[in-house]
Formats: C-alpha cells, sequence, structure tokens
C-alpha cells in the first residue's frame, strides 16, 4: 500500500535536523559488538545513519583505515580518488577519510569541500588514470546513493573503477570491525592541520569533455530540441549547469542543494527518497514533461537514471533499458560485432527478446553492478544494465567508459535517441511492445530483519515446495546466475509467462520482491500474492 502522501511535496514534519544529524556522527559512538552497529557493506557500500549509531565518526575512520591496509597488500600504491555527494553526512564523512588517508601517506585526489562528485566521474577518474599503466588508482566515494536524507553510505572502487567485489568488501569490513574495538590503530590527522596539503582535483571538466567520446553530441546539438535536467538536489547539478554552458540543449530544472531535500515529493512509501525511478520521488518532474522534449532524474551520487517523456511519463527502467540496448547496438558501428549484453537476472525478460533479435549474446547475473565490471573493461559487454535504472556502456569505438553505474550518460542518450531517430524512448518502446508482447513488470517490498534477510539469502529449490504459481507450472527455480554461475542471495521462479525473484534488500530492512507477466496486469498482482506467500512461507520454515 502506498503512503497516503506518497507523490505529495514534503511538509516541514518530514526534513530531518541536520545539526542532530551532524552532532551524532561525532557524539555518538558504535559498540563493536551490535550487529546494527557494525561496519557492513551491502550492494553498494556501507550504509546507514548516525542517528542509529550505525554511520559515524568511528565508523569512518576504520573502514579508511581498513581499505589502507587492503589496498597496500593489493599492492595498489597509484592514488586514491575520492569524492562525496550532497548528503548531509557525506562532507564529514569525507573529511574523516582524508584525515585517515593522509596520515597513512596515501597520495589522495579530491575535490574541493564545496564541489560534488557523481559516482561515474570517479570510476572514469580511475580508469583515465589506469590507462596510463603507470601505479594503480582506486577510489573512495561517500555517498548512499538515493536513500534518505538522515543517512550516510561509503563504498570503494578498487583498480577496476566499478565497484568492490565481495571477496574485497568483506576483508575491509571484517577488519573495520576489528578497528572499532580498537581505534588506537587508526592513524588520523586533523583536517584543519592538512586541508592546505590535498592535492585537488577538477573531476568535471575531463568528465563532460569526454562525454563526446560515448555519445553523439553534434546529433543532439543541432536536433532543437530541449532536455530538462533534475539533479533532485544530487552531486549532478553541478555537472549539468557545466553541460549547459558547453552548449547541449539542456535547462537545469532545479539546481538547489538542500541536506534536507525539502523540495521532493514523497516516495511511495512517504519517506523523502532521491530514487529516480519512482514515480512519487518524481512526481514533480512528471507534472512538467509536457515542457521539455525529454526530461531526465538522476539520484543523489547521479548513478540512476530516470527517463521523462512528453507522451508517456516516467518510463519503467526495464523499458529503457531495452531501448536503450535495441538503439545501441544499431548505432554503435565501432563496437566488436561480439560484445554481448549484460542484464540482471531481476530485469525484464522482454531485453532477452531483443538481445535475441540482435543476435548478440545475453549474460545474466545476480543484482549488482561489479557482476558487469570485467565485461566492461575489456569489451566483451558492449552494455551492462540493472533494472533498478544503473547503466553504463562503451565509448563510440569500443573502449571502457565507467565500470560504475552512469546516470549522467543514460539520461544524455534519452536525447541521442530523439536526435537521432526522432522518437522518444517511450515511443520506441511502443513499438518494442508491439513486436514482442507487452510486459507487466512491478516491484514491491516487504519488511524484513536480519535474521529473515540471511535465511532468504540461502534459500534454494527444496525452500520451494509447491509446483505452481499463479495458475501456470513452476519451469524452473534458480539460486544460481546463469550468467556466470554467482549465487542469487535468494530465488528466481519461473513459469511459461511469468517469473519472479526475491532477495533481501542490501540497504534496508527489507526483502525485494520482482515481478512480470506476459499476460496481465491482473496476473501480475497473482504473481506477487503467490510470491510472497511463498517466500513468507519459507522464511517461517
Amino acid at each position: 500500500m502506498a503512503h497516503e502522501r506518497a507523490g505529495q511535496p514534503a511538509q516541514e514534519s518530514d526534513l530531518i535536523n541536520v545539526d542532530e544529524l551532524l552532532a551524532a556522527y561525532y557524539d555518538r559512538t558504535p559498540d563493536p559488538s551490535n550487529p546494527d552497529q557494525m561496519v557492513v557493506f551491502g550492494t553498494s557500500g556501507h550504509r546507514g545513519s548516525s542517528l542509529d549509531t550505525a554511520f559515524n565518526e568511528a565508523h569512518i575512520a576504520a573502514t579508511t583505515q581498513a581499505i589502507v591496509e587492503y589496498r597496500a597488500a593489493q599492492g595498489t600504491t597509484g592514488p586514491l580518488f575520492i569524492g562525496k555527494d550532497t548528503h548531509a553526512l557525506s562532507l564529514p564523512a569525507w573529511k574523516t577519510a582524508l584525515e585517515v588517508l593522509h596520515a597513512n601517506g596515501v597520495q589522495v585526489l579530491a575535490e574541493r569541500e564545496d564541489e560534488y562528485t557523481p559516482t561515474p566521474a570517479v570510476s572514469r577518474a580511475i580508469i583515465r588514470h589506469n590507462d596510463a599503466r603507470g601505479a594503480q588508482a582506486d577510489g573512495i566515494v561517500v555517498t548512499p546513493s538515493h536513500n534518505p536524507p538522515r543517512d550516510g553510505g561509503f563504498k570503494y572502487n578498487p583498480p577496476t573503477g566499478g565497484p568492490a567485489d565481495t571477496d574485497a568488501t568483506k576483508v575491509i569490513a571484517a577488519r573495520a570491525n576489528e578497528l572499532l574495538s580498537d581505534m588506537g590503530a587508526v592513524k588520523r590527522t586533523p583536517y584543519e592541520r592538512i586541508a592546505g596539503d590535498i592535492q585537488r582535483y577538477d573531476y568535471r571538466t575531463p568528465y563532460c569533455a569526454e562525454l563526446a567520446q560515448v555519445l553523439n553530441f553534434p546529433a543532439i546539438k543541432s536536433a532543437g530540441l530541449t532536455h530538462g535536467a533534475d539533479p533532485m538536489g544530487g552531486a549532478s547539478v553541478q555537472y549539468w549547469q557545466y553541460l549547459a554552458e558547453q552548449g547541449l540543449p539542456i535547462e537545469v530544472v532545479n539546481p538547489t542543494v538542500d541536506p534536507t531535500w525539502r523540495f521532493m515529493t514523497l516516495d511511495t512509501d512517504g519517506k523523502i527518497r532521491m530514487d529516480c525511478s519512482s514515480p512519487n520521488a518524481m512526481a514533480s518532474l512528471v507534472s512538467q514533461r509536457s515542457r521539455y522534449s525529454v526530461a531526465t532524474g538522476n539520484d543523489a551520487d547521479s548513478d540512476r537514471h530516470g527517463i521523462v517523456t512528453p507522451d508517456a511519463g516516467l518510463m519503467n527502467p526495464n523499458a529503457y533499458l531495452a531501448v536503450a540496448i535495441n538503439y545501441l547496438f544499431a548505432h554503435r558501428p565501432g563496437w566488436s560485432s561480439q560484445a554481448g549484453i549484460g542484464k540482471t537476472l531481476v530485469s525484464s525478460s522482454l531485453i532477452d527478446k531483443v538481445a535475441a533479435k540482435l543476435g548478440r549474446r545475453l549474460v545474466e547475473v545476480p543484482v549488482g553492478f561489479k557482476w558487469f565490471v570485467p565485461g566492461l573493461t575489456d569489451g566483451s559487454l558492449g552494455f551492462g544494465g540493472e533494472e533498478s535504472a544503473g547503466a553504463s556502456f562503451l565509448t563510440l569505438d569500443g573502449r571502457t567508459w565507467t565500470t560504475d553505474k552512469d546516470g549522467i550518460l543514460l539520461a544524455l542518450l534519452a536525447s541521442e535517441i530523439i536526435a537521432v531517430t526522432g522518437k522518444t524512448p517511450s515511443e520506441h518502446y511502443a513499438e518494442l511492445e508491439a513486436e514482442f508482447g507487452k510486459s507487466y513488470y512491478a516491484r514491491v517490498d516487504a519488511d524484513a530483519n536480519r535474521e529473515q534477510k540471511a535465511r532468504l539469502g540461502q534459500l534454494g529449490r527444496a525452500d520451494v515446495t509447491v509446483d505452481e504459481l499463479a495458475g501456470e507450472p513452476i519451469r524452473t527455480v534458480l539460486s544460481h546466475a546463469p550468467g556466470n554461475d554467482a549465487a542469487i542471495g535468494g530465488i528466481k521462479v519461473t513459469t511459461d509467462h511469468a517469473w519472479f525473484a526475491a532477495r533481501p534488500s542490501g540497504t534496508e530492512d527489507k526483502y525485494k520482491i520482482y515481478a512480470e507477466s506476459l499476460k496481465s496486469e491482473a496476473h501480475l498482482a497473482e504473481v506477487q500474492v503467490a510470491a510472497k506467500a511463498l517466500v513468507d512461507a519459507a522464511l517461517a520454515n
């Protein structure tokens, strides 16, 4: 059930107390024996709130020291690129990290205090540096992505430029939790003493200039279109402003940065959340869709995209992924004929049909962009995308662009599609549905505690005790992804005309049910009900 005020403007009672949040960051000390106060890396870093003693000064100091030790053990001796988003906790956590990095003698490249850096700009900086074949660089991004304003986040990107894999995050988290009990082993120098020594790095200029290597800028500039770009109060604000100044037909819809995000409309659950794939969080931009050829949103660290067209409103992320894949593989002659398509196994099966039509290899992996990193690095994947509105793809001549999600790139691609084809992405999707049939897709969340999430992550075929789903025989039950045989951390159940997947959230006390029907909206609802009953029964055993 949606909250009664979902999609409505935030009120004063919805806003965080920024001073209280910042005070808690410094004043509260985590209990290393309390699982709720330990460092835990989800699908993309450690996240939590200082108000819950889950994201505090000690967490960041310990985690940064653990990263210093990990990169040394891996032989990573180049500079470390660090960036931050606009969440209130990001600046203090960024300062804490710099104190530890500097004290440990790590060469750091950082933006200024009043600058914000999208996740893809950090990934791009790492890749650009490492292409020179010298000492390898890595990075840290201080962001909880689209999470509510009370949260903070901290993630590590190794020299691949993409999200750290579980082998790395397990080591880092384990060492960080050891250090929480022995903070004397953490080296630090007060920020005020080192601020003048930090080497400042311009992420924005090279990233924006190099976008011309991956997108058809001449077509975008000459098409006479208008692109409304909404940074949603996040790190892309300075980038969209810069791109507009460089002659692209961009209007920055809302340049406001406010750590309370008071200008947002409430998400489906009644919280302020910068989820650019949510119709409720994007309601204000959707209401302005007739003003632009296309309008786009980005989450706080700009690794996700939301696409709004005048004819259809906000597109489902799966729909846009299918359109992007269909377009790119027809308009990138510089890509290898062997370059495949990467998708997460909870993405729409329409992508499978598009890949088959294109004659391209489909690589289906678990949730998490880290699984696309090898393919985007060696060019064996032309495109990697996940259902949560995150994707990246190769440059025009088939080289690596980013190995992390790039919401700015995918937003600009929507303008390229219109400029080159004369049709909006939603019009292209209507053509795909006419060709392959209509898809009914949705994701719903349900509350789950830590124990339930852990149990869900271990489910397998033996836990599915029924033979049918929403009136159809069950054909397969997967606990590992077919593309790389990696554990999916949950299950995927398929029938002839539907599927569902269930997995624990990596960032919140919830589990997620993804479902798709190729029959009808009513059948999708049946699948969702049956899926939740199946999962709840398995968790109860």
